[in-house]
């Protein structure tokens, strides 16, 4: 059954894999979208940027250094360059085609609008308006989105915890909320203006700062998950699918 993003009926919260299940298979690959489909999970999350060429690739770094050991620059390397040195990457129509028929979460890393016409026009060709959610970074670029599709869901990705109201009314969908910075009370506000919620597990930082979880970007442990299903929000993204679907089994059990 294809996956419908909008009216779905699936248990709660969705497991979103983080860049695409990166503790499954290689990150943002099509390998880790596999695992993470047959793993269980509703909804695979990949980056986008741009190469020096304009081709729209599915990378997290601005540069190549951590995953090719190489310091170029995304954006000033050309797409054959940058398959040699990641052979696993995915362009956006890969990623779509690979992904499917699965929920897909674009997260742009580009801040100029001019893009997103092309990335619109992208998801609409391949047929998946209705199973991609496109996060975006900043208030103004929810706008210009919602300003050329009605039909795309939007995900808030804004620093901002505070910001919900602003987001809807610029036509968000969908807010995150960092494990940190996440409260039942403002779940519970962002559920009242009509939002959906999605919480991203461990922290944006490499040193652990007081008061988050002392993890990375899309870790976390069993304790931790069962704080975040606590708040009841609706999805969580992590690098593991499983964890979230193995808790979200045993509280299914013990609630019926």
């Amino acid at each position: 059954m294809s996956f419908v993003l909008r009216g779905i009926a699936a248990p709660r919260p969705l497991a979103i894999a983080h860049r695409g299940g990166a503790l499954l298979g290689p990150e943002n690959s099509a390998e880790a979208f596999a695992r993470a489909r047959a793993a269980g999970a509703e909804m695979v999350e990949t980056d986008l940027r741009l190469s020096a060429d304009d081709a729209l690739v599915c990378l997290h770094d601005p540069d190549l250094r951590r995953l090719a050991g190489d310091p170029h620059l995304v954006a000033e390397t050309e797409l054959a360059r940058l398959r040699a040195a990641l052979p696993a990457l995915l362009t956006l129509e890969e990623a779509i085609a690979a992904s499917a028929p699965i929920g897909l979460l674009l997260d742009l890393k580009l801040a100029d609008p001019a893009v997103l016409p092309r990335i619109l026009a992208t998801v609409a060709a391949a047929g998946a308006m209705q199973r991609v959610l496109l996060g975006l970074r900043m208030l103004d670029l929810i706008a210009a989105a919602r300003a050329l599709s009605q039909e795309i869901a939007i995900l808030a990705l804004v620093p901002e915890p505070d910001s919900c109201e602003r987001a809807r009314g610029l036509g968000a969908d969908w807010f995150r909320f960092w494990q940190g910075e996440a409260t039942a009370a403002r779940i519970a506000a962002a559920r009242a203006l009509g939002l959906r919620s999605v919480v991203m597990v461990g922290q944006p930082r490499e040193a652990a700062a007081a008061g988050y979880p002392p993890f990375p970007v899309g870790r976390i442990d069993a304790e931790g998950i069962g704080r975040v299903l606590a708040l009841a929000p609706d999805a969580v993204m992590l690098d593991d699918p499983r964890q979230l679907l193995a808790a979200r089994s045993v509280t299914a059990l013990s609630s019926s």
